[in-house]
């Protein structure tokens, strides 16, 4: 496996917990895995939560020794595999990166050097780029200008770096979610009035594949995040509370869970 050059010069600060959800994830895995490694940045905690894979991505982890720490667990979504990770986590700042997805080398460096700038932060957040893999290269010119070709805000877990504080006071993320666990939490640690930051770099590629294209899950998607919204103003409506600032996410409508 790959690993940064003893000569290489990386920013440090405080311990970044970087949790990895995976499920059946052998092949993208490695990927995933060395965008965490090749960060400009340490110190580094990796956490890979196996939920349950039938494939080889237990092998996959296990090629990586002492670099990460590996738990398994039955299948029970990710959501609950982000839980189990923060469970295990030490660190003061919590981030997280699905196991088909990738980080660009500087993106955790740009966000804590935010915090540094901003100790009133409590989420950093960045932009996100979608690609295809080569399998679906045939359907890119249907979405040369749809919003899935252009970059987006990321309120998507690979594009968070949070206080691990912030998690005691908006609570963990819903494993009854299937869909819109992401979305749930930052709607409720918005109404717990964090303070976010949207940086303006692209430093998260978010990989499209025949499952994300999935008409019917995105039509599950949209449903539950209207529900989710709903539940949201139910909530503020009975704590009587006027709805801050933040509240108002710009959530892609094509960004949709994995």
């Amino acid at each position: 496996m790959k690993s940064l050059g003893e000569a290489e010069v990386w920013m440090t600060g405080p311990l970044i917990s970087c949790i990895v959800p995976v499920f059946n994830g052998e092949r993208y895995l490695q990927e995933a895995t060395d965008s965490i490694l090749h960060q400009t940045y340490r110190p580094l905690e990796i956490i890979i939560v196996d939920d349950g894979s039938t494939d080889g991505t237990a092998a996959v982890a296990a090629s990586y020794g002492e670099q990460i720490i590996y738990l398994w667990q039955a299948n029970a979504g990710p959501a609950a595999a982000r839980n189990l990770g923060l469970s295990a986590a030490h660190a003061e700042f919590v981030a997280f990166l699905d196991a088909d997805d990738l980080w660009q080398p500087e993106k955790l460096a740009q966000q804590v050097a935010r915090f540094a700038a901003r100790p009133d932060l409590d989420l950093s957040l960045t932009y996100v780029q979608n690609f295809w893999t080569p399998e679906l290269h045939e359907k890119m010119p249907r979405f040369a200008d749809h919003p899935l070709a252009k970059p987006f805000p990321g309120y998507a877990a690979p594009a968070l770096l949070a206080r691990r504080t912030l998690f005691n006071a908006s609570g963990w993320f819903n494993p009854n979610l299937h869909h819109g666990d992401i979305k749930d939490w930052f709607l409720r640690a918005a109404e717990q009035g964090a303070v976010m930051e949207v940086l303006p770099d692209i430093l998260v590629h978010r990989r499209l594949h025949e499952t994300n294209l999935s008409h019917h899950k995105a039509a599950v998607s949209r449903e539950e995040h209207l529900q989710l919204v709903k539940a949201s103003l139910d909530r503020r409506r009975r704590a009587g509370g006027a709805t801050p600032t933040a509240y108002q996410l710009p959530f892609a409508k094509d960004d949709e869970s994995k």
